[in-house]
């Protein structure tokens, strides 16, 4: 499907992003598009290079000013962004998942999860679990885990609940977008292999999560999150150069209207340099590669609603724009 008209009404913070389209019947392609909803065919305008935004990612050292002088040339025809179906903006060749990294979000598990005979009042857990957080950000390390490039569709597009999911829930996270080989760099200089960010929505099976067969193997993040298309990604790869503050941008996840999700980046227990230098101390991170960095308090099982067939998720972060995803139960035949 083409962009919708809302999406295309909040953009992205910065002169320009980038973004993967196609226009009906034809290949997709880099683009560049404009705060004022238009778009530059990156093939023809770059001369050269690579037909796919990996391509463009792995040259992201000479590309970017050349991007960024392209943004500001007036006298370049560019189409209106409605013309087009809008892809995920890049296809990794490796996803970088993060769990329990938002503050308030594992307190609020903590609470929730009360021990046998424990009868202490709420404050009194609470406040032992924020302890526990303070520790924690202090003197542990970001838990990771891998996903699947085939999990991944695109901002607009609808998700297929398997039948077999019996609690589909939704995690709007803050994803970054890896533009440089990155292997055992430290926090410090962790951020300068990040190029940009995205959004994404890291669906989850909550009854998937851990094995009823084989309790004591721990978490089963294969089957309960890595279906097709249960990570909505995008619209747009906003470069780090337009945002300010990664550690400051606001997540918002609405279903069917209704806040469900709603917090700063500011709660996150390990920043964006922490866990990609956590990452890149096992892996090799490659340009176009993803880490997503959790999703904050708020998700269906706070609620007590999952997801169906019929609903409309709306999951949008400051400076990166909004994505629109529908659920479809899925029709075996």
């Amino acid at each position: 499907m083409s962009v919708k008209p809302e999406a295309a009404s909040a953009l992205f913070a910065g002169p320009f992003a980038l973004a993967t389209l196609s226009a009906p019947g034809g290949p997709a392609f880099p683009a560049l598009v404009t705060p004022d909803a238009r778009v530059l065919d990156l093939r023809p305008a770059l001369g050269g290079t690579g037909p796919t935004m990996r391509g463009l990612l792995e040259a992201w050292d000479p590309v970017a000013p050349r991007l960024a002088a392209l943004a500001a040339d007036g006298s370049l025809v560019r189409r209106p962004l409605t013309d087009f179906r809008v892809h995920a903006p890049v296809e990794p060749r490796q996803v970088f998942q993060s769990g329990a990294n938002y503050r308030q979000h594992v307190i609020d598990l903590h609470v929730a999860h009360r021990a046998p005979g424990d009868d202490r009042p709420e404050a009194e857990r609470r406040a032992e679990a924020a302890e526990i957080m303070d520790r924690r950000a202090a003197e542990d390390l970001p838990y990771v885990f891998l996903g699947l490039p085939s999990a991944i569709t695109g901002p607009y597009d609808d998700v297929v609940l398997p039948t077999w999911a019996e609690k589909p829930d939704w995690e709007i996270e803050l994803a970054a977008v890896i533009g440089r080989p990155a292997h055992r760099v430290s926090v410090d200089e962790a951020l300068e292999y990040v190029v940009g960010y995205t959004v994404a929505n890291d669906l989850t099976d909550r009854a998937a999560v851990f094995r009823r067969d084989m309790p004591r193997i721990g978490t089963d993040w294969l089957r309960s999150k890595n279906a097709p298309g249960f990570t909505p990604l995008g619209p747009w790869i906003v470069p780090a150069t337009s945002l300010t503050d990664p550690g400051d941008l606001h997540l918002t996840l609405r279903l069917n209207g209704e806040t469900m999700q709603d917090e700063s980046t500011k709660d996150m227990i390990f920043d964006v340099a922490r866990m990609v230098s956590y990452a890149s101390e096992t892996a090799r991170l490659l340009p176009g590669d993803l880490v997503l960095t959790g999703s904050p308090a708020g998700n269906g099982m706070h609620w007590g609603r999952l997801l169906r067939d019929g609903d409309v998720m709306d999951a949008s972060i400051t400076g990166l724009g909004a994505q629109r995803t529908r659920c479809v139960a899925e029709v075996v035949r």
